[in-house]
């Protein structure tokens, strides 16, 4: 009997990591097909001859993004606004995800504070309305215009929140026995126990943050003050402005040698890149967290 299950064990274990596997190839097969695209060149892709390896190999469309200093101004922009993002989600979520952990003899308004979170969660004011405030706060054109609307993101509230109820409350209570307040018990225990849920919701605020390209184009009326997203999704490819502009006879090359695809797919590959630096730092406590924060015994 013990036999027969370690057997089907394994071959349920070896179904599941096949499938996994397989799963996990064709997430991988179009970036390779775009990464080929992009260093490919302009006639092989037209033709439709690009796969997984590139074709007539060429590095003019990233010539093209990485020479431009906007590309780069653009990235410094979405950079600060990365870091800004996320310090002032966790300085918000995390306070107020501990605060609705409290019970209502302690905090007598938690019940309505939780259910403005809800009802703010399922419902929005909409674009206008928001663009309306940013615009009477005198936020337009600043970089603060793209951090303040969602400087509290309710879903990592609740994940935390769920999460800090998890964690034992004899720890809440030697602390406060042995003389710490509400903040001491949110510092030195909460905190250090809730790392895997305060790394998964860094990862979504640095990830949300990065992605984003609509909100500068709401709220920057100015290319110089584009984030790198709402840049690279401004870029075209005018081939007879192109011509114009440019001296010498390397205009017609290079408007021969550079395609709208190539440089869209440019576009995913430099847009990727930061994302995928980060990510394996963070990509270990993401399960857990989820998993942990989103369960309530």
């Amino acid at each position: 009997m013990l036999d027969t299950k370690s057997t089907g064990s394994k071959i349920r274990n070896t179904v599941i990591h096949c499938i996994t596997i397989l799963l996990g190839l064709l997430c991988l097969f179009p970036m390779l097909n775009i990464l080929a695209i992009s260093f490919s060149g302009s006639a092989a892709v037209s033709a439709n001859r690009v796969g997984l390896l590139p074709v007539d190999f060429t590095l003019s469309a990233y010539r093209r993004i990485l020479e431009d200093g906007q590309f780069w101004r653009s990235f410094g922009i979405s950079a600060i606004r990365v870091i800004l993002s996320l310090i002032l989600n966790l300085i918000l979520s995390v306070p107020m995800a501990y605060a609705m952990t409290r019970t209502k003899r302690e905090f007598r308004a938690r019940n309505i504070y939780m259910n403005l979170l809800i009802f703010a969660m399922l419902f929005n004011g909409g674009m206008i309305p928001t663009f309306i405030v940013v615009k009477n706060f005198h936020l337009l054109n600043t970089i603060w215009s793209l951090i303040l609307p969602g400087a509290v993101p309710i879903f990592s509230v609740i994940l935390l929140m769920n999460f800090f109820r998890g964690v034992p409350k004899a720890l809440e209570e030697a602390a406060i026995i042995d003389g710490a307040n509400q903040l001491q018990v949110l510092l030195r225990i909460m905190v250090p126990c809730a790392k895997p849920s305060i790394a998964t919701v860094s990862l979504f605020s640095i990830v949300g943050s990065w992605n984003d390209f609509f909100s500068g184009l709401i709220y920057m009326q100015k290319v110089e003050q584009y984030p790198i997203m709402t840049y690279i999704q401004s870029l075209s490819i005018n081939l007879q402005e192109l011509v114009q502009n440019s001296a010498g006879s390397s205009a017609l090359e290079n408007a021969a040698e550079l395609s709208n695809r190539n440089l869209n797919a440019a576009k995913i590959i430099v847009a990727v890149i930061p994302l995928l630096m980060i990510y394996p730092f963070l990509q270990r406590y993401l399960i857990s967290g989820i998993v942990m924060g989103s369960v309530k015994e």
